[in-house]
C-alpha cells in the first residue's frame, strides 16, 4: 500500500517526503521521545509508556511509514498508517487508520504535521479507502480538527477509544 511519492516542500523551507526504511528508525524514535516528553502528562507516565511507541523493523512491514526530511536531510517529522479495523470506523466504511504521527518540537508549526496528514489522506485515496480515521493523544484534538476532522461519538465505553477523529474523504 503506497500513495507516498517524494515531494519537494515549501519553498522558504524545503523539506522533501519519502518513505521510511531501516536506517531511519534510529532518528524516528528519537524525534518520538522528543515529541512524547512534550505532552501534559506526568513524566513516570511518559517514561514507562515510550516503549510502546518506537517503531521498530516488523512495523515496516506491517505499516507504512513515511519522513519528512528538512534541507540537511534530518528527519524533522513521522508519520505511521495500516489498514483500520472496520470496527472502528463509522458505517464499517474502509479506513486507512493514521496511528502515528510526530514532529520535532523544533519544528513545531512549521505545517510538517499537516504535510503528514496529507499524506495519509492522498494513500488513502490511492488504495480506495473512504476515510482516514485517527486515535490520537488527548492534546492533540485541536490539531485534527485543523485537518478538518471530525469527532466520533463514544458508542461502546469498552471498545471505542475516546479521542478518534474521521475525516471522509473523496475519490
Amino acid at each position: 500500500m503506497s500513495g507516498v511519492r517524494r515531494l519537494s516542500g515549501m519553498a522558504a523551507s524545503p523539506k522533501v517526503l519519502r518513505v521510511a526504511d531501516v536506517p531511519d528508525l534510529d532518528a524516528i524514535n528519537r524525534i518520538i521521545e522528543r515529541a512524547i516528553m512534550t505532552w501534559e502528562l506526568p513524566e513516570r507516565v511518559k517514561r514507562l509508556s515510550l516503549p510502546c511507541y518506537r517503531y521498530n523493523e516488523q512495523d515496516l512491514k506491517t505499516s507504512e511509514l513515511v519522513v519528512i526530511e528538512d534541507k540537511q536531510g534530518c528527519i524533522v517529522g513521522v508519520a505511521a498508517w495500516e489498514q483500520a479495523a472496520t470496527r472502528d470506523t463509522p458505517m464499517g466504511y474502509r479506513a486507512l487508520q493514521l496511528h502515528g504521527i510526530y514532529v520535532d518540537p523544533a519544528h513545531q508549526h512549521e505545517g510538517i504535521g499537516g504535510r503528514l496528514v496529507l499524506a495519509a489522506e492522498q494513500a488513502a485515496i490511492l488504495n480506495g479507502y473512504d476515510g482516514l480515521l485517527v486515535k490520537a493523544q488527548s492534546g492533540a484534538a485541536g490539531f485534527f480538527l485543523a485537518q478538518g476532522m471530525q469527532p466520533l461519538e463514544v458508542e461502546d465505553t469498552r471498545r471505542d477509544y475516546t479521542h478518534r477523529y474521521w475525516k471522509p474523504l473523496t475519490r
